[in-house]
Parts: structure tokens; sequence; C-alpha cells
């Protein structure tokens, strides 16, 4: 089985290393991370995460003793939101700009969820509050039952910092703002951050193969749950009444007979044709 991280990713790109950090403290191994994010997020992530010199995903790794090719996560995995032109987004500041967010949530939540071999781990915890609600959309549409999704919880005075970005093997002291700005230090190892899974309802199951076959639009998606009954005709010879659709009818013996006779005649001819 292979586990993949899924996570939306704002200016904070701390969320990434300290969710996988809380994910190997729960020895839940890794194998891929995918992260979806605005065209400032991606710079963010490049520079502070992803440089091969002093990048902060690099020295977890390497502070911790593992092998950087156990976990497949490079640029080329960073998702930016587009436009319909395919200009990246800045901010998902608008309504269209979360829809086309929502849009990357549910292809990317689709494409990884697509593979039966595979677990998805969602991070909501990054980036705007729209962001963690598009993902979760996204999960309640395609999740399957080995996936989860996940919020990290750092210490408050800890959270968004931009020296920590994970508890370091050894204690370190970094400087902090109070409540009123003011800095003060403080050693990392007063840092704590929990890993808070969160229950999700899929309707997954309910979908046809249809909708299964690529990513589809939430209206789509939800048209798709609503299968109309088909009404049935009755008619009651001894109330000489005929009903359909809630709708009742009183009809003369003479007319509801041939009502009848012709009724069992189309009821008869759609089985002919059926055989």
């Amino acid at each position: 089985m292979k586990n993949i991280l899924l996570a939306v990713v704002g200016l904070t790109p701390q969320v990434i290393t300290e969710t996988l950090f809380a994910l190997h403290q729960e020895d839940r191994r890794v194998d891929a991370i995918h992260v979806i994010t605005t065209r400032e997020g991606k710079e963010g992530i490049n520079a502070s995460l992803l440089s091969l010199w002093d990048g902060y995903y690099y020295r977890y790794l390497k502070e911790y003793g593992i092998d950087p090719g156990v976990i497949a996560f490079g640029p080329d995995h960073v998702h930016t939101v587009t436009d319909d032109n395919g200009i990246e987004l800045d901010d998902i500041a608008g309504e269209e700009e979360n829809e086309w967010l929502l849009k990357k949530c549910l292809e990317m939540a689709f494409r990884f969820t697509k593979e039966p071999d595979t677990a998805v781990f969602f991070s909501i915890a990054g980036g705007r509050k729209t962001m963690s609600a598009c993902l979760m959309i996204a999960v309640q549409f395609y999740g399957r039952p080995q996936d989860r999704v996940y919020h990290c919880l750092v210490s408050p005075e800890f959270e968004s910092n931009r020296d920590f970005y994970y508890p370091p093997r050894d204690s370190a002291t970094i400087e902090l703002r109070d409540k009123e700005g003011q800095p003060y230090f403080k050693e990392t190892r007063y840092a704590k951050i929990n890993l808070v899974p969160l229950p999700f309802v899929s309707i997954r199951n309910q979908l046809s193969d249809a909708m299964l076959r690529e990513p589809k639009d939430p209206a789509c998606l939800l048209l798709s749950l609503i299968r109309e009954e088909i009404p049935l005709l009755l008619i009651d010879l001894p109330q000489r009444k005929v009903v359909y659709k809630k709708r009742e009818a009183d009809m003369t013996p003479s007319r509801l007979a041939l009502y009848a006779f012709f009724a069992m005649r189309k009821r008869d001819c759609s089985k002919d044709s059926a055989t």
C-alpha cells in the first residue's frame, strides 16, 4: 500500500514538515507528498523547503535519519491552482478563485484515490479556511475507507513562526512573539505537534461507474445521486378511478374499462420489447 500525503498550503510551508513529522511520530509511513497551493505558496515551498542546500524538508530528513529516496517530493509535486487560461493564482480571495481551487482539489483527490493500492492522507491544516473546506469536499466525494483526513495542531507560540518547521532532535532557542508583538526566546523542546484525525462521510460508493471515470464538478456529482422513482399507474376498478403521481381521476365504467384495456396493452408491449 502506497501512502500519499496530499496537503493544501498557503503562505506557511512549515505545515508540510510539521505534518510529516507528526505522521512519522505515529509510525505512519509516507511514500509521496503532493501539495495544492498558489503561486506565492509554491515559491515559498521551493525556497524554504526544497532548496537542496538548506531546505527545511531536507534538514528534517537528514536530522531524523530518513533517506530522501524513500519519499517522492520535489517541485513537480507542487500543484498550483490556475484559472481557465492556465495562469497561476496569487491568492484565493474571491468566488471565482474558490471555484478553480475546488476544481483542483477534486482533480487531485480523484487522481490519488483512483488506484486501489494507495492510501491518501489528506492534510487540511494549511492555507485559507476555504482551501481546507474545498479539500474536505473532495474527500467526501472520493474518499475511501483506507484514506484519512488530518489536521495538525502546533503550540500557538510556535505556530507559523518563520524559524520553526519541526521539533529538532536537539532543542534550540528561537525568537518568538507575544500577543503584543514583543520578542522573547523559548526552546523548541516545549513545542507540541498533535495530529488530529477527522472523520468524514464519503458518497463515493453511491456514485456510478461513469462518475468515477474522470473528475466531475460538484453539481454533476450531486445530480447523479438523484434517482427519481418511476411513478406507478393504479387503476382501481371497484372505486372507478385512476391514480397517477398522487393525482386521482374518477371515470365512468365504460371509459375506465377502455382505459384499463389500453394500459394492459401498453404493459404487455413493454414486456415483449424487453425480451
